[in-house]
């Protein structure tokens, strides 16, 4: 009986000593993400996934709020092929960022076309590299109008569906309201990747481009373009909005409308929910909500947002890091997080789903405005360009007396040079 116990031991330190032996590595998961407004963003379904499998652990490190501060932190983390980093969120612009790197894991083999076919297409594309798929969409972004229906009624006005027509309402309340804390619009203007988004917003309803996908060069400069951003900076920053908007990403933009200090505000979907929150608004129940307006001929684009749930590459749990991504971004998971937080869900049927429309009926508009929102392009070598646009934006927008033309030029000239490594580039 000694001699058993001994061999059963002798037997287990091998076991336990043997390469690749882990515990923690057969029932972690490390994910990497921002912290949510509400704890039913990540909290309590990490609880239910772990309650569904027993001896399983997530551990969240969570990273910063803002879009590319977050990617600096995880590319940082891919880079150095840290394998301790499971699973991430990932901004609906990453995805071929991430897999021409050879960081993200391709989900094809989990992920088949017919489950691929119950998610929005948009969301879906942004995934997709070279013919495979590398993110599931969690839930999906587009600009949207949010304005304050009791000003707009108070003077008789319609909600605007020209950027022209918005400014010279903004002005016309601004002028009778007497409020010297009230602005007329509250929007992202500070150097993140939500300055692009809102830019991009201008420039495409003015009939420009941020650069031609085709051709490989940048259209920055084109008169277009140059008068979207011009108008932007002399219209709605310098007539209608206070300068802090310079320094404003989404929170602060939206405790501004939230206040009930300014007339008009470009946010994302999740803000409806927020600001007819009468624990969190003092406007509860006074706004209106439409598609972004266009310039005069044009037509209003809604920028693509989002994010999807990524696998990373060093990861030696992808199968069950799979398993994660599955339940996170199923039917039920999706309402419920639809539900409790207001994020617009990437599964089709949930627009159709009664109990959600019965909720948040805004859902049932903005079908349209989903399937209809544009994309950033996608390319591998989208931060660099973004990094240059990023600060061309943020310089001319907070210098008046900045000349477009001339650093609109510039702006162009140096995505030229990064668009080049593209056409230079062997096909992998």
């Amino acid at each position: 009986m000694v001699y058993v116990r001994k061999l059963f031991r002798s037997i287990a330190l091998l076991f336990l000593l043997s390469p690749g032996y882990s515990p923690a590595a057969e029932t972690t998961l490390r994910f990497v993400t921002w912290k949510s407004e509400t704890a039913q963003m990540w909290d309590q379904p990490i609880a239910d996934f772990e309650k569904q499998n027993p001896g399983v652990k997530i551990i969240r490190e969570i990273g910063p709020q803002s879009s590319t501060q977050l990617h600096d932190l995880i590319t940082q983390k891919l880079k150095n092929r840290d394998t301790e980093m499971d699973l991430f969120v990932m901004d609906v612009i990453w995805p071929a960022e991430f897999a021409s790197a050879g960081w993200a894991f391709p989900l094809d083999r989990f992920f088949s076309l017919a489950e691929q076919k119950q998610f929005l297409d948009a969301p879906i594309q942004a995934n997709r590299y070279r013919g495979q798929v590398f993110g599931v969409p969690l839930f999906i972004d587009a600009g949207l109008l949010y304005y304050r229906k009791d000003l707009l009624e108070k003077y008789r006005m319609s909600p605007p569906r020209t950027w022209p027509e918005l400014v010279e309402e903004a002005k016309t309340i601004l002028t009778r309201e007497k409020d010297p804390q009230l602005v007329g619009f509250s929007g992202q203007f500070k150097q993140y990747e939500g300055l692009i988004c809102n830019m991009m917003e201008y420039i495409l309803s003015n009939g420009g481009n941020l650069w031609d996908d085709k051709r490989m060069v940048s259209t920055l400069n084109q008169p277009n373009a140059v008068e979207a951003v011009r108008f932007v900076r002399d219209r709605i920053i310098g007539q209608i909005a206070h300068r802090g908007v310079l320094a404003y990403e989404e929170p602060e933009s939206l405790v501004l409308f939230t206040e009930g200090k300014a007339v008009f505000h470009r946010n994302w979907p999740y803000a409806w929910n927020v600001a007819n929150d009468p624990q969190r608004s003092k406007i509860a129940g006074k706004i209106g909500m439409i598609p972004l307006p266009s310039f005069p001929g044009g037509k209003g684009v809604a920028a693509l947002g989002g994010w999807q749930l990524a696998i990373s590459r060093f990861s030696k749990k992808s199968e069950l890091a799979w398993r994660f991504v599955a339940f996170m971004t199923s039917h039920a998971m999706q309402k419920r997080i639809t539900l409790s937080t207001g994020r617009a869900p990437t599964r089709v049927a949930l627009y159709n789903d009664r109990e959600v429309l019965d909720q948040l009926p805004q859902l049932e508009s903005l079908w349209e405005t989903f399937k209809q929102a544009v994309p950033r392009p996608t390319t591998p070598v989208y931060v660099p360009l973004s990094n240059i646009m990023q600060r061309y934006f943020s310089s001319v927008l907070a210098l008046p007396d900045t000349d477009i033309d001339n650093r609109a030029a510039l702006a162009a000239r140096d995505m030229n040079r990064v668009l080049d490594l593209l056409r230079e580039a062997p096909a992998r």
